[in-house]
């Protein structure tokens, strides 16, 4: 059955709010795309950093946002949902993020990785907020990987992220352009 003005109403949507299928394709769509750039701006920071001291760390939080990554693939392949065609955009611009912060220094990966899982942290609160309770697996799955996006900015917070040079403003730049992605992926 489809959605009518009046059932849309009477189901607690309003006119141009999704349904729920497109609801949770939305949200698997963003979220490939998220852990995707989100590995890829680890593998950016590891082309510089890697060799250094902080280079088993962010292979630490490159390997959970591969968990990630696989664990959403796997959702979208298992309930057919379209990923974005931003994905090549994503490739490019993840790694260039993560190359770009790391060649700046140590801390300003870390205020990178900071404003990048701030950002999600926001993100994934408001989708596990909208997802109905037929959609317990999926809220936890985004519980548990939000758990662990708050653990990789306490460590980018642990090794002096506010101490990057122009912290303030690097962070404001990363999450506009995290919010900017995450509201084209949805869709595109």
């Amino acid at each position: 059955m489809t959605d009518t003005p009046a059932t849309a109403t009477a189901a607690g949507r309003l006119p141009g709010d999704p349904t729920p299928r497109q609801l949770i394709e939305r949200i698997l769509r963003v979220d490939h795309a998220g852990e995707y750039g989100a590995k890829r701006i680890y593998e950016g920071q590891l082309a510089v950093l890697g060799r250094g001291d902080k280079g088993d760390m962010i292979r630490h939080m490159q390997a959970q946002e591969q968990v990630h990554l696989d664990t959403f693939g796997a959702l979208i392949a298992e309930r057919r949902v379209r990923p974005t065609a931003l994905l090549p955009l994503w490739h490019l611009a993840g790694f260039a993020l993560g190359a770009a912060t790391a060649a700046l220094g140590e801390r300003a990966a870390m205020a990178c990785t900071v404003a990048v899982e701030e950002a999600i942290d926001e993100h994934y609160a408001r989708q596990s907020a909208a997802l109905g309770y037929d959609e317990a697996a999926l809220r936890g799955t985004i519980e548990t990987f939000r758990t662990e996006e708050l653990e990789h900015r306490d460590i980018g917070l642990e090794h002096g992220a506010e101490q990057a040079p122009g912290y303030r403003l690097l962070s404001r730049l990363i999450k506009t352009g995290c919010k900017v992605a995450i509201a084209v992926s949805e869709r595109v």
